[in-house]
């Protein structure tokens, strides 16, 4: 075979290859996408935050003890009722009725010296007196000096007793003092309530609780009537909650029952969690704000401390337009790209500062391609956003699957999925 033979084989070769992956491109481009159509209709929405927290009593008391001794009687168990004034537990008052005896001895004993410095007082008075009397009497008899030495007399006595009447307080402060430490070895409820927490046994020792509270608290008492559970909140759903909104709120303790609660407090300032790696920056905390939720048919067996998570009702519709939320999704609008930049040279830049992202879906038209239409929506559902613009009722938009939506281009042909034997596009909200 000649050498101009080859090359023309050759040729025709490549124009049939050529031939061949033009048509496997056309064929590609013109297959149509497996999407979900749904149509845009009427729905009733509700818009919640979801938030997690732990179940507390809105009233609820930590004791402690105001002295350090050992507990040598304990009247109630970990779940006892309890009522305001009943006795709870006495530590040790061996010592503290030792420093009372001796305090009332020291009143008594600076009593007494108050008592001796009195008629010293008088005595010293009636000298003073009566030599002063002889003098008016008889000036040449009693010289100046010795009357001033009377005088001075007087002055020390007088000053003497008020030292014993200062002794007496003194003395008697201290009493007191040790009379009150004596009444803090027996400690009584300051409420009616539910013992919840109890960390001490007879024969412990109980410490102050000004040296460490969490170690000293002996005992909690709180009020079960109310309870209430307090979640964290992100900052982005925080500015959505209000005073008395609903709540439906689910305890893990009892996983087949719901409960209704209340918003009764939203904190002002956040709670900031930071990593575990140390002290985190501003930039990588997390910022959540605390709402305090009442609940309000909590069951009597409801214990401090249950898991609960609480859904937080912040809106609702009834009978606006809506779509699936996962047929939303965001597209660059060229119409609105800057062109500074590339006035200066700058095209790269341009293209990228320009960029405007629309929100939008997918519409369907009679012919089986898609139209991207920009949507502004309102509130969200758990499935479903609120729909205030953009689209109006029995229009066909893509639903899915979320793989197909972000791949979808306008004018791509699509084609409705098959569904199986008792499925349906439409899902509830």
């Amino acid at each position: 075979m000649s050498k101009r033979t080859k090359l023309s084989v050759f040729g025709a070769i490549g124009v049939a290859l050529l031939l061949i992956g033009v048509t496997a491109a056309m064929k590609g481009r013109n297959k149509a996408t497996e999407v979900r159509i749904e149509k845009v209709e009427r729905r009733d929405l509700v818009a919640s935050v979801t938030a997690s927290g732990q179940v507390q009593p809105h009233t609820k008391v930590d004791l402690s003890a105001d002295i350090t001794g050992r507990v040598v009687r304990l009247a109630v168990k970990d779940g006892d009722m309890v009522t305001k004034g009943q006795f709870l537990l006495e530590i040790d008052p061996t010592q503290y009725q030792a420093n009372v005896e001796r305090a009332t001895a020291a009143v008594a004993s600076a009593r007494s010296q108050s008592a001796q410095a009195k008629p010293s007082l008088l005595q010293a008075q009636r000298s003073y007196e009566r030599l002063a009397a002889l003098k008016k009497a008889n000036p040449t008899l009693v010289s100046d000096e010795q009357l001033e030495q009377l005088r001075t007399n007087v002055e020390v006595a007088q000053a003497q007793l008020e030292a014993a009447n200062h002794a007496v307080d003194q003395a008697s402060a201290s009493m007191r003092d040790a009379r009150s430490s004596l009444n803090k070895t027996t400690l009584v409820a300051p409420m009616s309530g539910r013992i919840t927490r109890l960390n001490v046994e007879a024969g412990e020792t109980a410490i102050m609780g000004t040296l460490n509270k969490d170690a000293a608290t002996l005992l909690t008492i709180s009020d079960m009537s109310l309870l209430e559970t307090k979640v964290k909140v992100d900052e982005t759903d925080v500015s959505r909650i209000k005073l008395g909104d609903s709540t439906v709120i689910q305890l893990d303790a009892f996983p087949d029952t719901t409960f209704i609660g209340r918003v009764s407090e939203i904190s002002n300032s956040s709670v900031k969690a930071g990593n575990s790696g140390g002290i985190a920056s501003s930039s990588d905390q997390a910022i959540d704000y605390e709402v305090t939720i009442t609940l309000v048919n909590a069951p009597p067996t409801t214990r401090p401390d249950f898991s609960a998570t609480a859904k937080i009702i912040t809106d609702t519709r009834k009978s606006v337009l809506s779509i699936p939320i996962i047929a939303l999704t965001v597209r660059e609008d060229s119409a609105n790209k800057a062109d500074t930049l590339a006035t200066l040279g700058h095209k790269k830049a341009a293209k990228e500062v320009g960029k405007r992202d629309v929100e939008g879906v997918f519409a369907v038209a009679n012919d089986s391609k898609v139209i991207f239409r920009p949507v502004r929506v309102g509130i969200a559902g758990e499935k479903y956003f609120e729909v205030l613009s953009g689209l109006k009722e029995g229009d066909r938009i893509v639903g899915g699957t979320y793989q197909a939506i972000r791949e979808l281009k306008d004018g791509a042909r699509v084609k409705e999925t098959k569904q199986g034997p008792g499925k349906s596009n439409a899902v509830k909200s």
